[in-house]
């Protein structure tokens, strides 16, 4: 039994549930620490709250709906040190993959990165086009030969759904 089990066992949890310990505001970098009385009993990486409104902006939906979504039972929500309604990182993900369903007609297609938007804008000349979509709160811009824009039926307007098959996908943090 290691430290950390230990700690756990005298302090009455299961190590692997740390969630039946209450969690300070005690904070270190990236970790948490947990304790129960003065000792502490475990170390997890803390978790993004994320507020009713950047819910709202990461989903394109507005706050109303996230609140409702709330109410509902569909997304689970806390509060956070403020006393704010917050939503944690992991439960908006969840959220997210539930949502996430195959377009039709697409369903046997290796690409699953799927972005379903409207038609802003449309550049073209003879032999190439580009096209611009909105996607929620992204924009999108793809390279596409005119004869494609024509085959597919694009104009500014139109409903279509940007399939994105990468071998390199750069990630950031805000």
């Amino acid at each position: 039994m290691n430290t950390q089990s230990a700690r756990c066992a005298t302090a009455g949890a299961d190590p692997q549930d740390v969630d039946a310990v209450r969690p300070t505001a005690e904070t270190s970098g990236t970790a948490k620490f947990l304790h129960v009385g003065r000792t502490c009993v475990a170390r997890v990486i803390s978790v993004t709250l994320l507020r009713v409104s950047e819910c709202a902006a990461l989903l394109g939906v507005s706050d109303d709906t996230v609140r409702r979504l709330i109410e509902a039972g569909t997304l689970p929500a806390g509060v956070d040190a403020a006393g704010r309604k917050a939503i944690d990182g992991r439960d908006l993900a969840a959220y997210l993959r539930h949502q996430a369903t195959a377009c039709d007609g697409l369903e046997h297609s290796s690409a699953r990165n799927r972005f379903r938007g409207l038609v802003t804008r449309i550049t073209a000349d003879t032999v190439m086009s580009q096209v611009e979509m909105h996607c929620g709160p992204f924009r999108v811009v793809s390279l596409m030969s005119s004869e494609a824009v024509r085959d597919l039926g694009l104009e500014v307007g139109s409903l279509a759904v940007a399939v994105v098959k990468s071998t390199t996908v750069i990630v950031e943090r805000p």
